[in-house]
């Protein structure tokens, strides 16, 4: 077998020249192979900690997402809290002894002094109430259609005495400032009287939850929804 190897390359023969160049990488592609070299050769515990660095990454992000839902869980939270206590302010039985009482024998008390023009006799006013009779809701201008609930009832301030406005209310109003609310407990001289009306009975003393909406060149109208019973 030697021999045959031996024997077949000739001294004589020639075989072409080839020439090789080597050329040196383009850095690109020297900055990518090192790149590359530092990802693959990286040692177990290297890896170990990179992927620890990344579950901690997750963590962290997760907590991050964790705590912007737990705040916005509070704010949702404290917003209904605000809600809950201004519903419980007005349905709260506020003693009578923190009333202010006038020399008329009107008592009212304010769950929220307005910020805006004051109703004096004479101006036309637009308000919300509800009037109760031993804490039951006979008569009201909250109730009805639209996306506040019901329509306002206006009227002229001053002008009880022409039987167009319950006398406890039209004396209620005054001094009130828009954006106002009083509670007011309305002896039966300035309410219904020795007659009575409907369910309400001769004497009775009722009770009014009032809300100063707007001074107005006009009052919106009257129309009201009774309750009965």
């Amino acid at each position: 077998m030697g021999h045959l190897l031996h024997h077949s390359l000739k001294p004589t023969q020639s075989f072409p020249s080839i020439s090789v160049t080597r050329s040196r990488p383009s850095p690109f592609k020297w900055i990518n192979s090192r790149v590359l070299l530092c990802c693959c050769s990286l040692s177990p515990e290297v890896t170990i900690k990179t992927l620890s660095l990344q579950n901690e990454g997750r963590r962290a992000l997760m907590g991050c997402l964790v705590l912007a839902a737990a705040a916005s869980i509070q704010l949702c939270d404290a917003a209904r809290a605000v809600s809950t206590s201004r519903r419980a302010l007005r349905g709260a039985k506020i003693p009578e002894s923190d009333y202010t009482a006038l020399p008329n024998g009107l008592k009212y008390y304010a769950l929220k002094v307005g910020s805006g023009p004051e109703a004096v006799r004479g101006s036309r006013v637009a308000v919300h109430y509800v009037a109760k009779w031993r804490g039951i809701t006979f008569m009201t201008s909250r109730q009805g259609v639209g996306v506040g609930g019901g329509m306002p009832y206006g009227f002229d301030v001053g002008q009880s005495e022409r039987g167009t406005v319950l006398k406890g209310l039209d004396l209620g109003v005054q001094g009130m400032r828009v954006g106002g609310q009083r509670l007011l407990i309305v002896p039966p001289a300035l309410a219904y009287g020795k007659k009575g009306v409907q369910e309400i009975p001769p004497n009775a003393t009722i009770e009014l939850d009032v809300e100063l909406l707007s001074i107005k060149q006009s009052p919106f109208g009257t129309p009201v929804r009774v309750i009965e019973g």
